[in-house]
């Protein structure tokens, strides 16, 4: 009771002064994981996180569902149209070059991993955190169409890294186990093809219960909330009976309801709003609770990965997935820099490890995703006020026809926030 009493408190309190460290750079991310790291200090939270690790695991996999699933609803497949878009760029160029490049650099950094391994690494750190960048979806001296691909891409990230974080997992263990076929095929069936035909059947036939609902007025308008927040609940629970990703499963969940309740998007980001946020906050205060225990163990191999996973691992597949775009050297280091890692990447460890693979390079895969979103989240802290101010001194002197003023496809609601972003 000791870590929930203190996690309470904390976000009493720091509800009380949000509004004045907005204007700083103690970000909600820092605040909660410092304090965290602070609890550790003492030997009963310590004696409490060994026995109630399951549960503690079961809330941070309950967060990542929630959190894909609203992500989800809120997009519109024509999204998906237009060379030019930059949040596709981001999430097809950009993301399977973060993944590529994450694995190479991985193999050269660490020697004892094997490719597989490093593809779980790389697959775990690849999504990137709003939450963590807030001030810039916030700040009106970035262009709309900035903050508005930068939202986006968190958005969706998350959902895209599942994937291939089971698909490298089942990799691993085939290697490990000499029997790839069987693995691989299970994988899949079950949680790919079990995950996705789950989340068709939540969200198609909730979508079209609560379509049916709306229209013949049977639903009062304060509880449809309610109702959409447990299409993903049901997710969770089908996807144990069936042995699919729970994760895949929201996923998909998340963009078949729209076909039959097109107010999904509003009612679950309104969720996502409050307790969406509560539980990213408990995340990211578990993370510092664990990461005080082992950040002793940090070499420096682990601290040359985390600088280039946010730096060249980032930068480089942002850059070249922006060419094209006519895009100002400013803008390309901006969006490369604010492609922060949180709370996905953590659960996604999380995720893994309670897989209980056991693979020779875990305790690296741990350590490294650690260090890394540790970082990112005091580095992109730090830096965001700073940063916001350079970039908007760049590109002050651009006119109104550059290509960072122009208006992106208008088909996610984006004045709401992801993962925790505040409006923009």
């Amino acid at each position: 009771m000791l870590i929930i009493a203190v996690f309470i408190s904390t976000v009493f309190f720091y509800s009380l002064v949000s509004r004045r460290l907005e204007r700083t750079v103690l970000t909600a991310p820092i605040v909660f994981t410092a304090v965290g790291a602070l609890m550790s200090a003492s030997h009963e939270a310590v004696a409490e996180l060994a026995l109630d690790r399951k549960d503690l695991l079961l809330i941070a996999e309950l967060g990542l569902v929630m959190t894909l699933f609203s992500d989800a609803s809120r997009v519109s497949p024509r999204m998906l149209k237009g060379d030019t878009n930059l949040p596709v760029r981001l999430l097809s160029t950009g993301m399977l070059l973060t993944i590529a490049l994450g694995v190479l650099l991985a193999m050269v950094v660490f020697r004892t991993l094997s490719w597989w391994e490093a593809g779980i690494l790389a697959a775990i750190l690849a999504p990137t955190d709003a939450g963590l960048g807030q001030v810039i979806v916030n700040s009106t001296q970035v262009p709309q169409r900035i903050r508005q691909a930068l939202n986006v891409e968190a958005g969706l990230n998350d959902g895209l890294s599942v994937p291939f974080l089971m698909f490298f997992i089942a990799l691993a263990e085939a290697t490990e186990t000499s029997q790839g076929g069987g693995v691989l095929t299970r994988f899949l069936i079950e949680q790919l093809g079990y995950g996705t035909l789950v989340g068709l059947g939540v969200g198609l036939l909730g979508g079209w219960a609560l379509g049916v609902a709306q229209r013949k007025a049977w639903m009062a308008e304060n509880i449809a909330q309610l109702g959409v927040m447990a299409l993903p609940l049901g997710c969770v629970v089908a996807s144990e009976a069936s042995g699919a990703s729970m994760f895949i499963a929201a996923f998909v969940a998340g963009l078949a309801t729209q076909r039959g309740f097109g107010d999904v998007g509003r009612h679950s980001v309104e969720f996502a709003e409050d307790w969406g946020q509560f539980l990213n906050y408990f995340v990211f205060f578990m993370f510092g609770l664990f990461v005080a225990g082992v950040w002793t163990q940090f070499d420096a191999a682990i601290v040359a990965y985390a600088v280039l996973s946010l730096t060249l691992i980032r930068m480089v597949p942002v850059a070249i997935a922006l060419r094209g775009t006519r895009m100002s050297r400013s803008t390309v280091l901006f969006m490369g820099w604010f492609g922060p890692r949180g709370l996905a990447s953590i659960v996604l460890g999380l995720v893994y490890l309670d897989g209980a693979t056991h693979l020779p390079g875990e305790q690296t895969i741990k350590l490294t995703a650690m260090a890394t979103v540790l970082l990112s989240i005091v580095a992109h802290g730090l830096t965001a006020l700073p940063g916001i101010a350079r970039y908007a001194k760049a590109i002050g002197a651009l006119d109104g026809s550059a290509p960072e003023h122009q208006r992106e496809i208008e088909d996610v609601d984006t004045s709401r926030p992801t993962h925790g972003a505040v409006r923009p």
